[in-house]
């Protein structure tokens, strides 16, 4: 039995095909906002890739920022609630979890059975987020990949003191006027993300083991600027960006099985 799992994000869109409710057949991100094709992009891509016809899914859970303009889902769901499905069925000891996406960032606790216990999320201020990284990588003409190779090649990582993402676009061009160094401007980024998000981490409290998910935890240099600001390791899954579409296609799974649908 296939299911599918779309998680419609500010930036990306990304689509799961599980079998049975264990195998990933296929998975595909988009890079794409709400209110365009880039989720039937990414769901076409998944089917292709899987050899999997459309016909052939039995349920569909859309969640994300964009879940409720997606009319292919028989269920919407709320991507808290993936999250902690997915982190759940990759990482079984978790108990909490940052997501840092595209516009905003949330933490949740997770209890023993993987249901999520309490949450705080920053969805006012784009510092602390993937747009943040965006904004700054486009001042020092980088890739949003190449960040993480430039934070490992820092010396002195610089400091970036203002919270507000204008302000501190300001800070970094000046900086880099007075000649700071790429790398340790881009330590410094990384280092701002991780404090804005570890303050509402300790808001939630902490509880190992912590993981991240979403496409800011592919950013190394963000993953170990947080384990320093929180004093806990890590873990991490090749799956991170993909964990609110996992959840989706797990729950979608465990609907059909429980409602006999």
């Amino acid at each position: 039995m296939f299911t599918l799992g779309v998680d419609i994000g500010s930036t990306t869109a990304k689509a799961v095909i599980l079998k049975d409710g264990k195998d990933i057949v296929s998975s595909s991100i988009v890079v794409a906002t709400v209110g365009t094709d880039g989720v039937s992009r990414a769901m076409e891509n998944a089917l292709r890739e899987g050899g999997v016809r459309r016909e052939e899914i039995r349920f569909t859970v859309a969640t994300g920022y964009g879940r409720k303009t997606f009319a292919g889902a028989d269920l919407q769901l709320s991507e808290l609630t993936c999250h902690a499905v997915g982190v759940h069925r990759e990482f079984g000891d978790v108990r909490t979890v940052i997501d840092i996406g595209g516009q905003d960032a949330k933490v949740l606790s997770l209890n023993e059975e993987g249901r999520m216990a309490n949450f705080v999320m920053n969805d006012k201020c784009a510092a602390g987020t993937g747009r943040f990284l965006d904004v700054m990588a486009n001042i020092l003409h980088l890739d949003i990949s190449q960040l993480e190779v430039e934070a490992a090649r820092a010396v002195h990582p610089a400091n970036i003191s203002s919270t507000c993402t204008v302000f501190a676009e300001s800070e970094v061009i000046s900086q880099l006027a007075s000649g700071v160094r790429i790398p340790d401007l881009v330590a410094g980024i990384c280092q701002s993300v991780a404090a804005r998000v570890a303050s509402l981490v300790k808001r939630v409290g902490v509880r190992e083991q912590v993981c991240m998910s979403g496409g800011v935890a592919r950013n190394a240099g963000v993953r170990n600027a947080m384990e320093k600001e929180l004093g806990v390791r890590i873990v991490y899954s090749e799956h991170a960006q993909l964990m609110g579409a996992l959840g989706a296609a797990l729950y979608a799974y465990d609907k059909v099985q429980n409602d006999n649908l």
